[in-house]
């Protein structure tokens, strides 16, 4: 019998698939403290887990250890050198949440073009009258869109904006021009050169040392004044002083961030008291039905795992 150890909780969705499974027992743990999860981890088989951090010397502890399932997309959590060295497989929730996220940028952006916020508090606070002394807001028709990093979320969120009949552009080195113009996009080469004609901007890629702060003041300079930027990828791939600087230097004309380079943002960062950001708590994935489908997924791709079924686009390469 395989043990599982699922580290902070999941839907019942993905509990049901192992619950009455006779080759299966598990446990669901919330407490995260690396002492406790190193007792724990000892003698289990396999882990799920969502955001806690799992430090290589909780992977160390493990004597069994075979697979590390993430709850999501990113895996900036797990120690990848202790889990190649001890021949950890790393397996993500690669198909749950593209919808759910891609759907959340569009959210950002039409809070952001439209002025949510300010329209809301306008009529909230009995101003209704006061709508023609209010600045203007903007259209996605016909706008220049530039999706950086072109996986499944990327991929989502195209079809949303070719909706909406945007012009997408796609910066990513890795996805062939075919196939970004076989879904309506048109390949971008210099990311630097690019930006002067974007209207928006949506980040998709993973934080490594080539990403880390990689939209910083010197490409906020070459960002039209309209453009607005959304992060709904990974906190630290753009530099937040910067940022909170090129807002109030009207450099560009807003932000989206559903996430930050640290979680939860300081009380003192800046972009909070920003009413040029639109902001979220790393939630985009947190609809009920992607939270079903990835609590389903994380503990299917175990399973998969020990039936030799995992398929390799849902494992990480280490």
């Amino acid at each position: 019998m395989k043990k599982i150890l699922v580290i902070q909780p999941i839907h019942e969705a993905g509990i049901e698939l192992i619950k009455n499974n006779p080759d299966y027992e598990f446990e669901v743990i919330e407490n995260t403290d690396i002492e406790f999860l190193k007792t724990k981890i000892k003698d289990c088989d396999g882990v799920s887990i969502r955001t806690a951090k799992l430090a290589g010397e909780v992977i160390d502890s493990a004597n069994k250890l075979k697979i590390i399932s993430r709850h999501g997309v990113g895996y900036d959590n797990v120690d990848l050198e202790v889990s190649k060295k001890n021949n950890i497989t790393i397996a993500i929730t690669a198909t749950a949440n593209a919808v759910a996220v891609a759907e959340h940028v569009f959210f950002m952006l039409l809070s952001l073009c439209k002025r949510k916020s300010l329209l809301d508090e306008t009529v909230r606070s009995g101003r209704f009258k006061d709508k023609n002394k209010l600045p203007g807001t903007m259209e996605l028709w016909k706008k220049n869109i530039l999706i950086v990093g072109f996986g499944r979320i990327g991929k989502s969120l195209i079809k949303r904006c070719l909706g909406f009949e945007m012009n997408v552009f796609v910066y990513d080195p890795f996805v062939t021009e075919k196939t970004i113009e076989s879904y309506g996009g048109k390949k971008i080469e210099n990311l630097k050169e690019s930006l002067k004609n974007m209207d928006m901007i949506s980040l998709h890629m993973p934080i490594n040392d080539k990403t880390k702060n990689l939209f910083n003041m010197d490409l906020f300079k070459k960002m039209k004044k309209n453009c607005i930027i959304v992060n709904a990828a990974r906190g630290g791939i753009i530099d937040e002083n910067d940022l909170n600087e090129a807002l109030n230097e009207n450099l560009i004309f807003g932000a989206g961030l559903d996430v930050f380079e640290i979680e939860p943002p300081d009380p003192n960062n800046p972009l909070l008291k920003n009413n040029k950001v639109f902001l979220s708590p790393h939630t985009a994935a947190f609809t009920e039905e992607c939270m079903t489908r990835m609590g389903k997924e994380t503990i299917q791709n175990i399973i998969d795992f020990f039936d030799k079924k995992l398929e390799k686009s849902k494992t990480v390469k280490l």
